[in-house]
């Protein structure tokens, strides 16, 4: 029988761990997942975290493969089952704004909004009853290449030479920097100010976006009735944001939504991060590997993040249990490039698209205003073309 190949994820989010559990089933590697940070525990007892993200349901797919769906839609998952997207210019309930429902596809919802801590939590629980090892509050020291793998020392003084590293550390990764993988940067000069509101109005299971000149405004329903908002705007903005009383909080929120949920009273912690949208050059050198923000960082006004990195943690995982099946060997450039073939040119074509359209709703210029209302009216009426796009959008390719 052949010994198991070693295989070290670093990176315990939601994506690394969704490796770990895709790869965990196979007898044929030795998983280790290490994490600088503590582990994650979700409770019910807890208010809802401020890092939520949108699951498409092909990410729920993969949950639900994996076996944790369930635990997750049990505790605190909230659906979505519309969406309405609209410029500054506009009105929420004008031709020119964009809606569709699930109603549309035959589908019971077209995605949910869940807590980060609870995704990470109920995968750490389910990669527990694999042989897959996790570390955390373990940091890497150094990284070197030595022969056709990748050595890694940690801050224990132990040393690990395993024939694959995959780098699912983020997208400030020390992986991809220690292994000299350059990435192209577009820093949007703005940050998302993040934080829950209770809505005056029932957000109606709805995720609301307004384009405004200074960036988007997502509003997100939550499970216990309220709602999150990302809200895309300047770094003085943000910071403003983060400094207001609750009154004056609200009062800016309510105005910048345009009242779609009535007032939106604050309730809940609050936090600003900077945007910057990022992709590496390449996903794989030998013995190593790439996925999620590490591999690329997309503008949260899609919400495709997670579901970029979830469909990277599908391929990465077929590439490798195949290749260890047949007998290859996992770290060969051969072998890895068949996951970046598969996965790099749809990540590109996400990035370029956000970007755009981040870019084309934020010009300030007047004249643009009308072509914007014309074009979202048109592809409202579009058919083929607006069911293609809302597909790939919700992974139901």
């Amino acid at each position: 029988m052949k010994q198991p190949i070693d295989i070290v994820i670093v990176g315990a989010g939601m994506v690394g761990l969704a490796i770990a559990n895709l790869l965990g089933k196979s007898d044929l590697a030795n998983v280790t997942v290490i994490d600088a940070g503590k582990k994650p525990i979700f409770s019910l007892e807890d208010d809802l975290s401020l890092r939520v993200s949108a699951i498409a349901p092909g990410s729920v797919e993969l949950l639900r493969a994996i076996g944790v769906w369930d635990e997750i839609a049990t505790e605190r998952a909230c659906p979505y089952r519309d969406m309405r997207v609209w410029d500054a210019a506009g009105h929420a309930d004008g031709p020119e704004t964009v809606a569709f429902s699930a109603a549309e596809f035959a589908a019971p919802q077209l995605g949910f909004i869940v807590e980060n801590i609870l995704v990470r939590t109920a995968l750490l629980n389910k990669v527990a009853q694999t042989n897959v090892a996790t570390r955390f509050e373990t940091t890497i020291k150094s990284m070197r290449k030595s022969s056709n793998r990748y050595e890694l020392e940690l801050d224990s003084g132990r040393t690990l030479a395993p024939e694959l590293v995959i780098g699912a550390d983020g997208a400030r990764s020390f992986i991809r920097d220690a292994a000299a993988i350059e990435i192209d940067s577009w820093p949007h000069e703005q940050k998302a100010f993040v934080t829950h509101l209770m809505p005056e109005l029932d957000h109606r299971n709805t995720a609301w976006q307004r384009f405004l000149t200074d960036g988007p405004l997502g509003i997100l329903p939550l499970d216990d009735g309220r709602v999150s908002i990302v809200w895309s705007t300047t770094p003085e903005n943000a910071d403003e944001a983060l400094a207001m009383t609750d009154e004056q909080l609200a009062s800016r929120l309510t105005g910048i939504s345009g009242g779609v949920l009535g007032r939106l009273t604050p309730s809940g912690d609050r936090g600003a991060f900077p945007l910057e949208s990022q992709h590496a050059k390449h996903y794989v050198t030998p013995g190593l590997a790439l996925v999620g923000d590490a591999a690329h960082a997309i503008h949260p006004l899609a919400g495709q993040g997670v579901n970029l990195g979830f469909a990277d943690a599908i391929k990465l995982a077929e590439v490798l249990v195949s290749a260890l099946e047949g007998g290859e060997f996992i770290g060969d450039r051969p072998v890895l490039r068949k996951y970046e073939r598969a996965r790099k040119g749809d990540n590109q074509l996400m990035l370029n698209f956000v970007r755009g359209l981040n870019k084309l709703f934020s010009a300030e210029y007047s004249s643009l205003q009308p072509l914007r209302g014309a074009g979202m009216a048109a592809f409202n009426k579009s058919g083929p073309l607006r069911e293609h796009a809302v597909r790939v959008a919700l992974g139901l390719r």
